[in-house]
């Protein structure tokens, strides 16, 4: 039975492992749209610090969290409202809380559009149930004003609950305002402004950028495209396309290249998860693999007296240590195989994918394996 379960297992194992190559061995080219990133066509990180207000009790504590008692006094002293702080310290509030608010400023974004905000707890509120932003600014890395949120919080989470037992789903110290902020600069930047353009590939690869390029000298002239290095293409905008530059980037963008990469193994032991790029390669190696399992098992004997005899009952623990090892197979993998024939190679033997792991650790401590091997 047991027997039945590993082999089901393991061939489950190995048809993961072929589906696998057989992906990547289909996809042969990709859009450079999905590949590079086009130079000054960038998200940009916003964050401003508010307050949440109209909480059911759920706020801070004022008396524990200062900050949050620190900005609800400024706010009321900018709304024209005179607070005599002495006084200030005895007033009881549950229903504010402290926050941070952070967004994503798409490129070209014009002023009077709207973006989602991310509102998280910075206090020890319960949580932001119900609760309204007030008027945040969401400064850049530069220090300048971008955009200002302010609107009711969507948490899709609740928490309630007394002292002895409390009832929580999801996360409620973290709601999000969609369209919830006003963009009011528009960032920085000139798109094409000396009659170039810039692609960054994400994943840098010599031949990839090469590829890139051959693509875009077959359409629009040897000129056109030049690679700075493998992780940069440089691409100067015919004249027919100088007024037109949308037109140039879009058709760019959908031209298919080859793309090419480094063969990698990428294991993560925590999960027990194995992948390999197609282009995995071994030399001839030997291996082996057996396993040793230790079962302890701690009992208790109990020993009684006879009915009506004086004497008093006695337990007495006991160990039983079983050492289990299984029978190690040596199996040959010969030089230059693919990635299907190793997986069927190390099923073979019978280890599981968190032997595997350690098998192409071993492997590649060998120097039998032409590749990349990534421990997660």
């Amino acid at each position: 039975m047991k027997k039945n379960m590993r082999s089901r297992y393991i061939t489950t194992f190995t048809v993961a492992i072929l589906l696998v190559f057989l992906i990547c061995a289909t996809s042969w080219s990709a859009r450079i749209k999905d590949i590079a990133e086009l130079g000054g066509v960038r998200n940009n990180q916003l964050i401003g610090y508010g307050l949440v207000t109209g909480l059911a009790g759920t706020g801070d504590d004022l008396k524990k969290v200062l900050f949050t008692r620190q900005a609800l006094y400024n706010m009321l002293v900018r709304q024209g409202i005179t607070v005599n702080p002495e006084e200030f310290d005895k007033i009881k509030v549950n229903n504010v809380a402290a926050v941070m608010v952070n967004a994503s400023l798409p490129p070209f974004a014009k002023p009077g559009s709207t973006i989602d905000v991310q509102v998280s707890s910075i206090g020890d509120a319960k949580s932001l149930a119900g609760g309204n932003l007030l008027m945040t600014p969401l400064k850049a890395a530069d220090g300048h004003v971008y955009a200002v949120a302010q609107g009711p919080l969507t948490i899709g989470a609740f928490s309630f609950g007394g002292k002895a037992a409390k009832a929580q789903k999801n996360h409620p110290t973290v709601g999000r305002i969609t369209s919830g902020a006003l963009i009011e600069r528009q960032p920085p930047g000139e798109f094409a402004g000396d009659g170039t353009l810039s692609y960054t590939l994400r994943s840098s690869d010599f031949t990839t950028a090469a590829n890139m390029c051959d693509a875009i000298n077959n359409k629009y002239g040897d000129e056109t495209a030049f690679p700075i290095d493998s992780a940069t293409v440089k691409v100067t905008i015919p004249e027919q396309f100088i007024n037109n530059k949308v037109q140039f980037v879009a058709s760019i963008e959908k031209m298919r290249i080859d793309t090419d990469t480094n063969a990698k193994v990428v294991v993560n032991e925590r999960t027990g998860t194995i992948v390999m790029g197609q282009d995995v390669r071994l030399s001839t190696v030997a291996v082996s693999h057996g396993n040793l399992s230790l079962i302890v098992r701690e009992n208790t004997e109990v020993s009684q007296p006879n009915p009506l005899a004086a004497g008093q009952t006695i337990a007495s623990p006991s160990t039983q240590l079983d050492v289990i090892e299984d029978d190690g197979q040596l199996m040959i993998v010969e030089e230059g195989v693919s990635i299907g024939a190793v997986a069927d190679a190390l099923n073979a033997i019978g280890a599981t994918p968190r032997d595997l792991i350690a098998i192409f650790q071993a492997i590649k401590v060998a120097g039998a394996m032409h590749g990349e091997l990534i421990v997660l």
